[in-house]
């Protein structure tokens, strides 16, 4: 570890950066999304069933897929290359972090003029592999519990670590 006196701004806080959206983007298709544990992964509501939502993940070790309702049922329409699920995930998720950072984190060589998500999704050649889809949606549902909190100064238990403002010293 360097001395305090060697380290950027950005070292000597105990929060990290937002990054803002790459492009601003509506929540009723893609309410989650995330690049994290080694995918890209999130919650994509259902087109048929206003009570049903699907859990998509893409591994960026193996370019594995997985999707499934948060029940754990499969999704029907699982074809070689991904489901419409995991098209809708990849495009918002470009709409968040941009093109370059999804193909980056997913290790997929994407041409310069690609601009979707399906042509992350083209680039990896994605392959199925069952896997759970409950960590995702439980992560989903904590974001959510966020959003029910009502407005307090005080700090929130399990970010009590998080520093709630006044000068970086």
């Amino acid at each position: 570890m360097r001395v305090n006196a060697a380290l950027t701004p950005f070292e000597r806080r105990s929060c990290a950066r937002v990054v803002a959206p790459a492009r601003p983007r509506k929540l009723a298709k893609v309410p989650f999304v995330e690049l994290a544990d080694g995918r890209l992964q999130g919650v994509v509501s259902s087109g048929s069933d206003i009570e049903r939502v699907y859990v998509s993940s893409l591994s960026a070790a193996d370019h594995t897929f997985h999707c499934s309702t948060n029940n754990n049922r499969p999704c029907g329409g699982i074809r070689p290359g991904g489901c419409n699920h995991l098209r809708a995930l990849a495009d918002e998720a470009v709409l968040q972090y941009g093109v370059a950072r999804v193909a980056r984190y997913l290790r997929a060589d994407v041409a310069d003029s690609a601009s979707t998500g399906g042509d992350v999704l083209n680039a990896v050649n994605a392959k199925h592999s069952a896997s759970a889809g409950a960590p995702v949606f439980a992560r989903f549902l904590r974001h959510l519990a966020y959003l029910e909190l009502a407005a307090s100064t005080e700090p929130v238990t399990e970010m009590h670590w998080f520093p709630a403002g006044g000068a970086v010293r």
